[in-house]
């Protein structure tokens, strides 16, 4: 709940008042507060205020959209303010002061210069002459800049009949080149340098030459290393997601068609006996949203595009690595076609988005990297991986909205990526060319050079399509479900063998045998010994047990080992590959989608306590699950959607929402209550 009410609002009045719309001098210091309770609703009802004092509390950010159509002063100062360039919602303000905000520098003063025009005093001093250089001279001088640099390099590139693909390919060049090599000013004002330099490029193609920067034509797909990159800003991204209303009725499901996959059996799968009945509570989850926001060329008709992977963010602050009840936010990343989302689950809103228009991204994984960036002061930023078709991961830093780099890291697609719990920097991608590969991608300086490098090569005699790191030995065990089969390799990196070969493959029931001849396409630890994997063997999902399966003291490599199974659950009798699952850990659930929309949800805080015992028996019979939640009816301009496949479901650690990614363009989330 929001600390700021509106009886607080006209307490805190100077002098009093019994209005919100009477108040001019508001005093909201020493309160604690944080970007999230500042309510745009309420301040809106502040038409008249002209001076707001914000100073010693929380705040990192400004919302951008508290309309204070008359604010004139703004005290700041002693919060943890990142970025300043919210504050232009804020064209009248006079003075501004922003003292002791640890994160903010000198280019942060030259921005609010160049965006505040009528600013007069930034933290006490007179600043008119120096803003009136840096909105006219400095502007001036790289705008000469950045026009030159076109003429010299790029005008001859554009043909006088072009086409949509030739002006984002020369677009894209020219940005790249112009943020590079126009230089002007002191180093010190590098990073504003920058900032303003691509602000002019973008109005120069858009307003000199009419080149519109976002058009909605579909590129052709086509695999070059021209790709177009580009990051969205809340509004835009919100533009680009369609409204769906839904009826959350069961929906009547149809047979699937639209993968090139077998189609399911019957679907009497889905009833269940009282005898096999989980007696869990069930938990109370409700539909919150249904995003379209992946959409080819930003279309609302496409309901073709596949979502394959979502994660969410680590919270920064909270020691995201010892706790991870609270260690994610609300935001969650999820990827899809040509698109990376960043979504807050809560509000349904598209914070972030980015695009490269010959991508189609699988995998998505966050980690928290400590960065100089400035005045040799460190500060820890989430970095986002995205990989896909490509075979090429973008590293991206989100808080800066920056894509800073890219590593070629196969020459095939990567089915998924995934972060070392232990060390931030390490990264492993899984390939289409069968193999896993460990990187190192290194820590970006200020200006965000970096050196990746290969540490580690994993063969495999098949596609990887899910990996994990053992929970208790990270550094040293990789478990890795396939196209041909369930694969261990020891990944110490002490060993001087940089290429290896599998160390275990496991076997599992197969009928009246064991055989370690299938598909996995889903696997996860339950905890830190239970893993959950799903084969193509119809209807089944199988528990089994790490440290009884995996005879660590056995010598020699790609020994063949029997998977311990704990226990089956029961699951959909499709046949169709690649529905995933997931588990959070410290609620004990896993999840997993079917073929016909709904999410499996399976509680077995019953079942933990005896599978950890070092003796503990097999679940004689498959646990069915707790639950089964139906996809509700959806409908679009009045039309009902196509049939849903369930490509992937994840919660956060506390499993406060349910994030369910489709296969025809949407997003759903849910939320426990």
């Amino acid at each position: 709940m929001s600390k700021i009410t509106t009886e607080l609002l006209l307490e805190r009045a100077v002098p009093r008042s019994t209005r919100l719309r009477k108040i001019e001098t508001l005093n909201l210091s020493k309160l604690q507060l944080k970007t999230g309770d500042l309510d745009p609703r309420l301040f809106s009802r502040l038409r008249h205020l002209q001076k707001l004092d914000l100073s010693d509390n929380l705040l990192d950010k400004f919302p951008n959209s508290l309309t204070l159509p008359d604010l004139r002063v703004l005290n700041c100062n002693n919060n943890k303010l990142e970025d300043v360039t919210a504050l232009k919602q804020f064209p009248l303000l006079e003075e501004l002061t922003y003292e002791n905000n640890v994160y903010l520098t000198l280019n942060d003063d030259y921005k609010v210069m160049f965006l505040l025009e009528n600013l007069r005093l930034l933290n006490g001093k007179d600043i008119t002459k120096l803003a009136n250089h840096v909105r006219r001279v400095n502007s001036r001088k790289l705008t000469s800049k950045v026009t030159a640099h076109w003429e010299k390099f790029f005008r001859d590139q554009l043909p006088e009949k072009y086409t949509t693909e030739q002006v984002k390919s020369i677009k894209e060049k020219f940005l790249k080149s112009v943020q590079t090599n126009v230089v002007y000013g002191p180093s010190s004002l590098s990073e504003f340098t920058r900032w303003r330099v691509k602000m002019i490029a973008e109005e120069f193609l858009s307003y000199s030459l009419g080149l519109e920067l976002n058009s909605d034509t579909e590129p052709e797909e086509k695999m070059d290393e021209n790709e177009e990159e580009s990051t969205e800003s809340p509004r835009e991204a919100a533009e680009d997601v369609a409204q769906v209303v839904y009826i959350y009725d069961p929906l009547v499901t149809v047979t699937p068609s639209k993968r090139k996959r077998n189609h399911s059996k019957s679907g009497a799968g889905n009833k269940r006996s009282k005898s096999q009945a989980n007696t869990e509570e069930e938990a109370v989850v409700k539909p919150l949203h249904f995003l379209q926001c992946h959409s080819k060329g930003n279309s609302h008709e496409d309901f073709k595009t596949q979502l394959w992977s979502c994660v969410f963010e680590p919270v920064i602050d909270s020691g995201a690595r010892k706790d991870p009840i609270v260690s994610c936010s609300k935001t969650v990343a999820t990827c899809g076609g040509e698109s990376v989302c960043l979504i807050d689950c809560e509000t349904g809103t598209v914070l972030k988005k980015y695009k490269v228009a010959t991508e189609e991204f699988f995998s998505v994984a966050w980690t928290t990297l400590t960065m100089v960036i400035s005045d040799s002061r460190k500060k820890a930023h989430n970095i986002l991986a995205a990989a896909g078709r490509r075979g090429i991961v973008k590293l991206i830093h989100v808080a800066a909205d920056f894509c800073y780099g890219e590593i070629k890291a196969h020459k095939k697609p990567i089915a998924t990526v995934c972060f070392s719990p232990t060390q931030e920097t390490h990264l492993f991608t899984a390939s289409y060319d069968k193999r896993i590969a460990l990187w190192d991608i290194g820590i970006p300086d200020c200006d965000y050079n970096f050196k990746a490098s290969q540490l580690l090569v994993l063969e495999a005699v098949s596609i990887p399509l899910r990996i994990a790191l053992v929970p208790t030995c990270p550094e040293q065990y990789l478990l890795a479900g396939c196209e041909g089969g369930c694969f261990a390799w020891n990944i110490k990196l002490d060993k001087g063998q940089k290429s290896r070969p599998f160390e275990a493959i496991f076997q599992f029931p197969d009928d009246e045998s064991m055989t370690t001849s299938h598909r996995v396409d889903g696997l996860a630890f339950l905890n830190d010994d239970v893993v959950v994997s799903k084969s193509s063997k119809p209807g089944c999902i199988y528990l089994w047990s790490w440290s009884r399966s995996f005879d660590a003291k056995g010598k020699g490599c790609q020994r063949t080992m029997s998977a311990v199974i704990l226990a089956e659950l029961e699951w959909s009798t499709t046949d169709m590959s690649y529905l995933t699952l997931s588990t959070c850990p410290a609620k004990d659930y896993v999840f997993c989608g079917d073929e016909k929309g709904s999410v499996w949800m399976y509680n077995l805080s019953n079942y933990t306590t005896a599978w950890s015992s070092p003796k503990g028996k097999r679940s004689e019979r498959r646990i069915s699950p707790t639950q089964i939640l139906k996809w509700p009816e959806l409908r679009l301009n009045g039309e009902q959607l196509p049939e849903i496949l369930v490509n992937n479901v994840v919660s956060d650690p506390a499993f406060s929402y349910l994030v369910v990614l489709t296969s025809v363009n949407i997003t759903a989330i849910w939320k426990k209550s």
